[in-house]
């Protein structure tokens, strides 16, 4: 694909992470227990594509920006080194409340903490594991945005990064991570070696959003939020029930298969963004996050559109295959006390990147039936009906439509998010 967001695209309802590469389970867990623990913020680690230059970081400063959902007195990053083949050392970590709105990096002066991870600056996390830092003492308003800045000073090759954050993140020459303001020297929509951010508070609990492009927010404008669990978290807010929301969505994703692009096809240059399948991700993005206790399900349209675009066509999946997937996951999160909610697969007739077709909407039905009507997930959330064209309902909503009739504009994002129940969560 030749642009951005036809790779996003085609990432569709969907995402890439590394065929080859294992998912460790990180240290960065619990249920509201002892330590109080929530998830604030999340996002997903994935590898980098198997074709195409690496970013290496020198004497550079790497800026993120992530958007809260529950607030805090205390918090505490995760870092990520989980594709990484050697030791990556971090010589320096800030965190600081956001100044501003929208591609602003700015901090909001006398909130900047220097970061230690037990009890250390500049920590040296081991190949292919995560590390959580200390707690810092901030105070995080709900829906707050917070600076993350982590500094390189030796060479150091991005193998671990979250390939779509719907975010300017920025990289600055030198060590200015106490800096207010940064001049960027680079911008990019990717989290790198940043995988979750968590509150300590008693009495709540975290919402898990496990899906695809869909969920991870792709085709929305940049800078403004406007995914759907964003949405969702702003909704609990408005209502008072006080839950966190970890979108752990990414772009590309499958149920039941990893990226395996066709050997010398352009998808070899961006396949492994979509992430681990979702079978196998499933302890470390949604039983390892802080706070777990709910766990919203929305995957299934890449594996029905993938094989024979970016997948071979021995990955074609029947509607029996997804269902049996379900079941996997909704065995896994009632096992950890989870409830589970599955989401329906939105319309996609006539998509512009070659998902649809008469067998891949009969297996889309029958699969949204099933969640519709097995009683198996603890609840549904209907978003085929939410977002089908009154006049068509396979079809997406034009009035919600990005363009490609597959991934919802910023408006058919809302609509999702009203499509939620909060009585699920209360």
């Amino acid at each position: 694909m030749s642009t951005r967001r036809e790779l996003l695209a085609l990432a569709g309802g969907a995402a890439v992470g590394a065929a080859t590469a294992g998912v460790a389970t990180p240290a960065f867990a619990g249920d509201d227990g002892p330590g109080g623990w929530v998830t604030t913020w999340a996002a997903v680690p994935t590898t980098i594509p198997v074709r195409g230059a690496p970013t290496v970081l020198t004497d550079r400063t790497v800026r993120h920006v992530v958007h809260c959902s529950t607030g805090g007195d205390e918090l505490r990053i995760r870092l990520t080194n989980e594709f990484g083949e050697t030791a990556l050392h971090v010589d320096e970590v800030h965190v600081a409340l956001r100044a501003g709105t929208g591609a602003s990096t700015a901090t909001v002066p006398g909130t900047d903490r220097r970061v230690t991870f037990s009890g250390r600056p500049d920590p040296t996390i081991p190949a292919g594991a995560p590390m959580v830092s200390d707690p810092v003492r901030l105070r995080l308003p709900a829906g707050g945005d917070l600076a993350i800045s982590l500094y390189f000073r030796a060479a150091t090759t991005v193998t671990t990064l979250a390939a779509f954050s719907f975010q300017d993140n920025v990289i600055a020459a030198g060590n200015v991570t106490s800096a207010r303001t940064v001049t960027p020297v680079a911008t990019l929509a990717q989290d790198l070696f940043l995988s979750g951010v968590a509150v300590r508070k008693r009495g709540s609990a975290a919402i898990v959003t496990l899906g695809d492009s869909i969920t991870n927010g792709a085709n929305t404008r940049n800078n403004l939020n406007h995914r759907w669990p964003d949405l969702l978290a702003a909704r609990l807010r408005a209502a008072g029930i006080d839950r966190g929301v970890a979108n752990l969505g990414v772009s590309g994703n499958r149920l039941l298969h990893d990226p395996n692009p066709p050997a010398g096809s352009d998808a070899e240059t961006f396949a492994n963004y979509f992430g681990v399948n979702g079978l196998r991700r499933f302890d470390r993005d949604v039983l390892a996050q802080p706070g777990r206790r709910y766990v919203i399900v929305l995957l299934g349209v890449n594996d029905l559109g993938h094989p024979g675009t970016v997948a071979p066509p021995s990955e074609v999946v029947s509607a029996d295959d997804l269902i049996a997937g379900h079941r996997q996951l909704i065995a896994r999160a009632h096992d950890a006390g989870l409830s589970a909610y599955g989401g329906t697969i939105l319309p996609f007739k006539d998509d512009t990147l070659g998902f649809y077709s008469v067998e891949n909407e009969a297996k889309r039905q029958r699969l949204n039936k099933w969640i519709r009507t097995s009683g198996e997930y603890d609840g549904v959330v209907d978003f085929d009906r939410a977002m089908g064209d009154p006049a068509d309902p396979i079809r997406l909503n034009p009035a919600y439509d990005s363009g490609d009739h597959l991934h919802p504009n910023d408006a058919g994002m809302v609509a999702m998010a009203a499509a939620v129940n909060l009585r699920f969560f209360r």
